[in-house]
């Protein structure tokens, strides 16, 4: 018969209660903060419902009514340096961190609110109804408060999707040095999803100091955690990742305060992350200001009992037990903050002059206005201002034939060498010789802190390269592997790092630098093999660099390193072995901003491509003996790209192929043909022609690989092509 081992997890996970004796031996300045931020998140909640119910809130407002203990008892102790994001539901979160940087030594609930306070509720109301004032400027609304100053992140509407991005912060607060903490927020519904599990084995791992903060309400909408998961006690997933973990009654707003005191000084001795699960409740539906029973998933009787054990009544009895605070008092503090509150609206609203008596409406001055809605969707540029900049036919320093990957290293080595904010990650880029290709050779040695060789989870790694950025001490450098697993990352790409600069008001920096390579040829099938130009010049708020030789890969990369926004820097492997003319010494120049390079110039038509593509086109061209321009684009983005050089050239020619290897579903070609008809029609002999692979993506069968992609045999039939219809069309009109 075999033998059973019982094992054990190697973290403590414990419930903590509180006692009659931690009421007793609290700090009566703290159970009075505790006290006046809840009031403040209840009144401010209130306040919210009502708006909504009067139609004034445009889209969802999903209230914290019931999980202000939560919010008070976790923040509280925070320092004004240690930082926060959230979920959906991040209201109560967002004004007590907020309350916390504005009054650092607690909040006296005998005391009159300070005007700080008032134009906090103000503004935060005003975010909420998508007005200019707000704190981003009316973009983020109900779901997107952040507060820089205040150690707010940014709260997120993509449930788990803030969760990678507090293990930026984390990360940072650890490299630089300080005992400063990320704490971030959500829910029992996050608590399944790939992204919040991801980080917390990259958090402990790493040894970061992040809380994660599980607000157990008990439903994802409707949906109970009974019927999510087969282990409901959510803090027990700490155990998996030797995470040590609390579990507490979140309608005590003390057992929050001291479970986060203890998981404070775990974090703050360099020990790494730490759970909080606190059980709370909503006391309204998902959204709005009904309560969940009238949507039929939970019953009246179950609200009520939870409704008995409110932090706000808690916390007055214990202290009124103590002689701290009178009923009188409570009633004083409430109103107190009811008063600001409806002057608040006072300030935001005023009578509709076409609705029913009592009907209120937005004060239409102070919407944001429409010319508005793009500033910010990247950032000015100012950053590149005085830049040095070179082309390679006018550089003075010593240039000979290299490796392309060589060249990738080195520029890379150079700028880690030269600012000590350049972080490097990603899978095997500190093993193996510079990972897969050699692109990060010897970076680990020279730079092992700042070298991060990443589990396989692009979602938490990615994401945590997003928190670095937006955190503003690093600029990370994540690889991704292959340009596919995109697809794993989409969040945190797309709808976090992309959008978060316009989404947070418009003013906020990203500097943050994708690498990957385009990996056609290589035999590794359908799912390692996209060209992911096509994807990133639709989604907003990247800019695209592809470079052609390892000259412009130095020049390129450096201005990706120095732009503030998300750059993709797109690489081939057929390149990366590939001679070139490159510098031997000199890697500090920059690429100018925004500029093609005509490769070829000719008068028949012009040849725009980029990456790769650039020599199969120049073949195409000697191949056939079509006097062909051959532009370079270089900066593939739509803000970027070099449309003084398109236009001058097909002004030129008036006939457009554009070359790309990549499957024609996914085409950056498409939006680019699209675009110069719509800008340059008139000067067109012909609809714009492409080159592009086929449909399907390519196959192992190296056969049906070469069938997919493009390479200098279609580029050579696409031109004959345009010559074939520019000839047709110049019979027709003769």
């Amino acid at each position: 018969m075999s033998d059973h081992i019982a094992l054990a997890p190697a973290s403590n996970w414990v419930e903590l209660r509180t006692t009659d004796a931690d009421w007793a031996a609290a700090d009566p300045a703290v159970l009075g903060t505790l006290l006046t931020h809840s009031h403040l998140i209840r009144a401010f909640e209130e306040t919210v419902l009502e708006l909504a119910m009067d139609g004034l809130v445009h889209g969802p407002a999903h209230s914290s009514i019931g999980q202000e203990g939560g919010a008070a008892g976790s923040i509280v102790p925070l320092l004004a340096a240690d930082q926060v994001n959230g979920s959906h539901r991040g209201h109560h979160q967002f004004l007590s961190k907020a309350l916390a940087y504005l009054t650092p030594e607690g909040i006296d609930p005998k005391s009159e609110l300070t005007p700080e306070i008032d134009t906090l509720l103000q503004r935060t109301l005003a975010e909420i109804l998508g007005l200019a004032q707000g704190f981003c400027s009316g973009r983020g609304g109900s779901m997107h408060l952040r507060w820089q100053e205040a150690g707010v992140l940014g709260t997120n509407a993509i449930v788990g999707g803030g969760v990678p991005l507090a293990a930026g912060a984390a990360w940072a607060h650890r490299h630089a040095g300080t005992e400063n903490v990320a704490v971030t927020y959500f829910g029992d519904g996050a608590v399944n999803i790939g992204s919040v599990l991801e980080t917390m084995n990259i958090a402990a791992a790493w040894k970061l100091p992040l809380c994660f903060f599980i607000e157990n309400n008990g439903y994802a909408v409707s949906t109970t955690v009974d019927e999510a998961t087969a282990e409901p006690r959510l803090s027990a997933r700490g155990l998996a990742f030797n995470i040590p973990s609390w579990k507490v009654n979140g309608m005590d707003p003390l057992a929050v305060y001291l479970a986060m005191n203890e998981a404070l000084a775990h974090m703050r001795t360099g020990k790494g992350p730490t759970i909080i699960e606190a059980d709370v409740y909503r006391f309204f539906h998902q959204n709005g200001g009904f309560p969940g029973s009238a949507f039929g998933y939970r019953s009246r009787e179950e609200e009520q009992s939870w409704r008995q054990r409110d932090p706000l009544d808690l916390l007055g009895s214990k202290m009124q037990a103590r002689g701290l605070i009178d009923e009188a008092g409570i009633l004083a503090l409430r109103n107190r903050i009811k008063a600001s509150m409806a002057k608040a609206v006072e300030e935001l609203t005023e009578a509709d002059p076409n609705g029913k008596a009592g009907k209120k409406r937005i004060r239409p001055e102070l919407w944001p206005s429409p010319d508005f809605r793009n500033v910010g969707v990247r950032g000015d540029l100012s950053e590149l201002q005085g830049a040095r900049t070179e082309e390679q036919e006018s550089f003075g320093g010593k240039l000979d034939t290299r490796k392309f990957i060589d060249v990738v290293a080195d520029v890379m080595d150079r700028r880690m060498s030269t600012d000590d904010s350049v972080v490097v990650m990603g899978e095997d880029v500190h093993r193996l010789k510079g990972g897969t290709n050699g692109a990060t050779r010897g970076l680990k040695d020279k730079f092992p802190d700042r070298t991060l060789g990443t589990p396989i989870s692009e979602n938490a790694f990615c994401g945590l390269g997003g928190g670095l950025a937006m955190d503003g001490r690093f600029k990370p450098v994540v690889e991704f592997m292959y340009p596919d697993f995109m697809w794993v990352a989409a969040d945190q790409v797309f709808n976090q790092i992309g959008k978060a600069r316009h989404m947070f008001g418009g003013d906020i920096e990203v500097p943050f630098v994708l690498r990957t390579k385009v990996a056609m040829g290589t035999g590794y099938g359908s799912q390692h093999s996209m060209d992911p130009a096509g994807i990133f010049a639709t989604s907003p708020g990247w800019r695209i660099v592809a470079p052609s030789t390892p000259f412009d890969y130095v020049g390129l990369m450096n201005a990706a390193l120095a732009l503030k926004d998300p750059v993709l820097v797109i690489e081939h492997v057929d390149l990366y072995n590939a001679s070139g003319i490159a510098p031997v010494d000199d890697f500090d120049y920059q690429i100018p901003f925004g500029k093609a390079a005509v490769r070829r110039a000719g008068s028949e038509m012009t040849v725009l491509t980029y990456l790769s593509m650039v020599g199969h086109s120049l073949e195409a061209v000697a191949q056939t003996g079509i006097d062909a321009e051959v532009v370079d684009l270089r900066w593939l983005d739509r803000a970027s790209i070099d449309w003084d050089t398109i236009e001058t050239s097909l002004r030129k020619t008036n006939n457009v192929l554009i070359v790309e290897q990549g499957a024609a579903g996914t085409s950056y070609g498409a939006w680019l043909a699209d675009e110069i008809q719509r800008r340059y029609f008139d000067w067109l002999d012909q609809p714009v022609q492409r080159v592009s692979g086929s449909e399907a993506s390519p196959s192992i069968s190296k056969v049906l690989e070469r069938a997919a992609a493009a390479r200098t045999e279609e580029v050579v039939a696409g031109l004959q092509q345009v010559m074939r219809d520019k000839g047709a069309a110049q019979g027709e009109s003769a």
